[in-house]
């Protein structure tokens, strides 16, 4: 079996990984690149907008033989997840090509595309991998197992393929909410032998940030909430159901509605039979608000059936600004022009909730600034979706792999401070699993 990191392997984000037995050769993830060399975020919405030919002139395209233009196709394309820089370019794949995947993956593609114009999972393309369940292309078993990360849906892909093993871990973490999951795949792979142990290094070369526990987070939100005497708005990505669950819980906790958008409330209904989410369209804990960036492309999106779904819990806007401190309203920056007109309740306070660097761009210079006017605060609530350095650790000799791969890690080399059989790759080199 040869492995090839086409992308990742000195880098976050961006993943594409190709193997190859004796008679079939898979992708796991074709990721869009989130940062420059000098770990400057790139612009991925403009690199959204370029054409296959585009984005090999910027070598931006891995040069996998088949993916993208001419030659003999892979057998398949796995996802991990549904995180840009694991799906961002699966746009610009050969449509023959069938992806491999989670159900709550393709809920999580399908919510993106329609609010976030993100990247479609085409559904006669679509095969769904069950936990547990081993799923053969040609010659190569595919395991999947559910992973804890900030987003829903999450796979670990446990590869065999004459009598060799890769197990990669896609993208996850110990300290979220699931962290039963993680126990279950070490129990599940603990009597087999990995050959090679492809390893997300996340934050070995970027600081681990607030460590607390997604538990410990909905503690702080609750905190923030009750000494909050105004209106209080929530930002995060609704497809981290992790988050959209402590807030809920929060909002409940601290006797508020939670007010959802239709981007929320269109996620909470996608998988309120696979969670404890409850579902926006009966009477419960969550309002929708219908934002006018909504209003305004409903009709040529073709949503327009989404208003009358969750028309019995619609809120308006002026009686969240008559009671402002009854909610917990989820915010994105379009709504400070298009909804409250540049101007927030007094004593608005913002929970932000993303990674910190999205503060950093002009977009939030606005909303800062109205925070400010309105005499709020805005206060970061966050941790990490990645495993933290201690338990990258703890994961990796719980597995005993032969070998361990560093990949979606900016500082490969840190893995050798902390164990003996690593490989640190080159992005396009090939390594060959032998006896």
């Amino acid at each position: 079996m040869k492995l090839t990191i086409h992308r990742g392997t000195h880098e976050v984000g961006g993943n594409c990984i190709e193997i190859e037995s004796a008679h079939a050769r898979i992708i796991l993830d074709v990721g869009m690149p989130l940062f420059r060399a000098d770990r400057e975020p790139l612009d991925t919405g403009m690199l959204r907008r370029k054409s296959v030919e585009e984005l090999q002139q910027l070598e931006i395209l891995p040069q996998v033989r088949g993916l993208f233009d001419h030659g003999p196709p892979p057998d398949g394309i796995l996802l991990s997840h549904a995180h840009l820089d694991h799906t961002g370019l699966l746009g610009h794949c050969r449509n023959e090509i069938p992806i491999y995947t989670s159900r709550g993956t393709s809920k999580m593609m399908l919510a993106g595309k329609l609010f976030a114009n993100q990247v479609e999972l085409p559904r006669e393309r679509f095969r769904e991998l069950k936990a547990g369940i081993p799923t053969n292309i040609k010659d190569i078993t595919i395991t999947a197992f559910p992973v804890d990360h900030s987003i829903f849906g999450c796979l670990a892909f446990l590869i065999t393929a004459g009598q060799k093993t890769i197990l990669y871990t896609g993208d996850l973490r110990l300290h979220g909410r699931k962290p039963g999951m993680h126990r279950s795949l070490i129990e599940a792979v603990q009597d087999r032998a990995i050959d090679v142990l492809l390893m997300e290094g996340t934050h070995f070369g970027l600081p681990d940030g607030h460590t607390a526990t997604e538990y410990e987070l909905e503690d702080e939100i609750v905190d923030h909430i009750s000494s909050s005497p105004g209106l209080v708005l929530a930002s995060f990505s609704p497809q981290h159901v992790d988050r959209l669950i402590a807030f809920i819980r929060a909002a409940i906790k601290t006797g508020r509605q939670f007010v959802a958008d239709e981007y929320t409330a269109f996620i909470q209904y996608l998988i309120s039979t696979d969670t404890p989410l409850p579902s926006p369209i009966v009477p419960g804990p969550t309002r929708v608000y219908f934002p006018q960036v909504f209003q305004n492309s409903a009709a040529r999106k073709g949503l327009t059936h989404l208003l009358k779904k969750f028309q019995s819990n619609r809120i308006e806007l002026t009686e969240i600004q008559n009671h402002p401190e009854k909610f917990l309203m989820v915010f994105r920056g379009t709504m400070l022009p298009m909804d409250f007109q540049g101007v927030l309740p007094p004593k608005t306070n913002c929970l932000y909730s993303r990674w910190a660097g999205y503060l950093d761009k002009p977009d939030w210079i606005p909303t800062k600034s109205a925070i400010e006017a309105a005499g709020g605060n805005l206060i970061p609530v966050h941790t990490s979706g990645h495993m933290l350095s201690r338990d990258i650790v703890t994961f990796v000799k719980s597995i005993s792999a032969k070998v361990v791969v560093p990949i979606h890690t900016f500082e490969p080399e840190k893995f050798r401070e902390h164990f003996t059989s690593v490989r640190v790759l080159k992005d396009g080199e090939t390594y060959e699993i032998l006896a």
